[in-house]
């Protein structure tokens, strides 16, 4: 068997959006990945769902010695296999990728590394703060500490440190920080001198401190450090109030849980990242075939025959559309119901089978649907076709039959509920009683149902009254209400990115009453 290749892939600085095009594309292709244990989970998704993923950090449940590090590429590599070694940051910045090179060089294993945007550069530039900058000097000294909390002092010449100009950047554990700040002082750098310290960069939870060097010092007698940080040292930290943006953004430092579907959850979390949030994946359901699909497939044998077709979530135009074609059946059986979509997710995923609806309600409310289906005529007798989730209370079903509509409802999937925690660590349950959730998204009252009965019907209301909740639609909003859950946010358009907007919205106004309460 020939040996596999491995490559040493720089994972970048936390936000998984900053590992490179080549690093994302060998995941793609690996066979197994071993990784540090804090690459951000979302990159070890990039891997097929078949690969082996070994945590082989400092802080995994196991954590390997380098040694045994070196040994488990080779082997894996001998195997035939293509492993992707997963490192934080760079592999050849402050880190051992050198040394596992090396020794894949001397096992005579193909390698190749590829290089991660670093956390000395990449850190500052998320907090406005250049490393280098034209009259900031012309010398640029990184510096590493122990990242790993040890108090022993790191083995540095700070005498000759503290003479060079120019900007000196310093990474270092919680209890180095201090320490760095204090030989620098005390070998001469300017207790007036700009510096920063930016914890958890890249990531939404990022935090930092600035001033100059005597203010950190202050700072961190009064507080000290409790993680890692990016210590920069020189006249371009004086610039983030002018070039700070990360931490400018609206939704910054806000908590917000999303309760959709893992696989349909990727647009909503990236929005609202790009927004500053953080987004706590933590899917209230799964989506399965229903318990029988018969009724289904009568229906879409039968799909010609009815005068409408409503879909109320995109979820339900999936299953349909799964069924309906993969029965050999094609789109042209639906040229002639008339389609009705309520809300542009469902309109949205039809057109992506090359379908385009005859009604699309900009109202809430059943009513305003009726009057848009009566628009393209009577409902008196027509054939109403509903795929909906199993189990699922469509009160539009109810109004259609009053209008006097024969409404068939199908049930097109089925909803699962998923326990609610994240990563094997963080408890909803808990960090909703801790205040430490913003805001809780829902987009179906599937996921409203199935987040009540994993938080427990009873407490649910309780512990959803500590935070801010917005629900996609009135729909929605209506089974929230029912379990006792009051939305604060709803906005007038039924898609992801209305909801997202109104969110900005509500914590923008919020933050406008509190500044006008401070003046007066």
């Amino acid at each position: 068997m020939e040996p596999g290749t491995v490559y040493i892939v720089g994972a970048g600085p936390g936000d998984p959006l900053l590992i490179t095009v080549r690093g994302q594309r060998y995941l793609a292709g690996a066979d197994v990945v071993v990784h540090d244990h804090v690459v951000h989970p979302r990159l070890l998704r990039l891997a097929p769902a078949r690969a082996e993923r070994i945590d082989v950090g400092a802080a995994a449940p196991q954590p390997l010695e380098q040694d045994a590090i070196n040994l488990l590429l080779a082997e894996k590599a001998r195997e035939g296999k293509v492993v992707v070694r997963l490192k934080w940051g760079d592999p050849f910045v402050f880190d051992s990728g050198g040394k596992e090179a090396l020794f894949l060089h001397e096992q005579g294993i193909d390698f190749e590394v590829v290089p991660g945007v670093t956390a000395p550069v990449a850190a500052p530039a998320y907090a406005g703060v250049p490393v280098t900058y034209p009259g900031g000097g012309d010398v640029l000294t990184f510096v590493r500490g122990y990242e790993d909390g040890s108090r022993k002092a790191a083995r540095i010449d700070w005498a000759t440190i503290a003479r060079l100009e120019g900007t000196i950047v310093c990474y270092a554990g919680p209890a180095q920080l201090p320490a760095m700040v204090d030989a620098l002082l005390e070998h001469g750098r300017s207790p007036k001198e700009w510096a920063a310290v930016v914890t958890n960069g890249t990531l939404p939870q990022q935090s930092t401190r600035h001033g100059t060097l005597a203010d950190l010092k202050a700072a961190f007698e009064e507080q000290p450090p409790r993680e890692p940080g990016i210590l920069v040292v020189g006249a371009v930290a004086g610039l983030r109030d002018h070039l700070r943006w990360f931490d400018a953004r609206p939704l910054f430092g806000k908590r917000v849980l999303v309760t959709r579907t893992r696989e349909q959850a990727g647009e909503l979390v990236e929005m609202l990242e790009d927004l500053g949030a953080e987004a706590i994946e933590a899917p209230a359901f799964r989506i399965v075939p229903p318990s029988d699909y018969a009724p289904l497939d009568e229906a879409c044998a039968q799909v010609g025959t009815y005068d409408w077709l409503v879909f109320t979530t995109a979820n339900g135009v999936d299953a349909f559309m799964r069924r309906l074609l993969g029965a050999g059946a094609d789109v042209r059986q639906l040229k002639g119901p008339h389609l009705c979509a309520l809300g542009t997710a469902p309109a949205e995923r039809l057109s992506r089978y090359g379908i385009r609806v005859d009604v699309l309600p900009v109202e809430r409310g059943a009513e305003p649907v009726l009057e848009a289906m009566r628009r393209q005529g009577s409902l008196e007798g027509a054939r109403v076709l509903l795929p909906r989730s199993e189990g699922g209370r469509e009160l539009l079903a109810e109004e259609l039959r009053k209008g006097g509509a024969e409404v068939t409802e199908v049930a097109a999937f089925r909803t699962v509920p998923e326990p609610l925690r994240v990563g094997g660590d963080r408890d909803i349950y808990k960090m909703l009683l801790d205040h430490a959730i913003d805001v809780v998204l829902f987009t179906t009252p599937s996921s409203v149902r199935s987040v009540a009965d994993a938080l427990g019907i009873e407490q649910a209301a309780d512990l959803l009254g500590s935070t801010v909740v917005a629900c996609i639609g009135p729909v929605t909003a209506e089974a929230a209400k029912r379990l006792g859950i009051e939305t604060h946010v709803m906005p007038d358009e039924f898609t992801l990115p209305a909801l997202v907007e109104a969110v900005v919205g509500y914590f923008g106004a919020e933050e406008t009453t509190a500044t006008l309460s401070a003046q007066h």
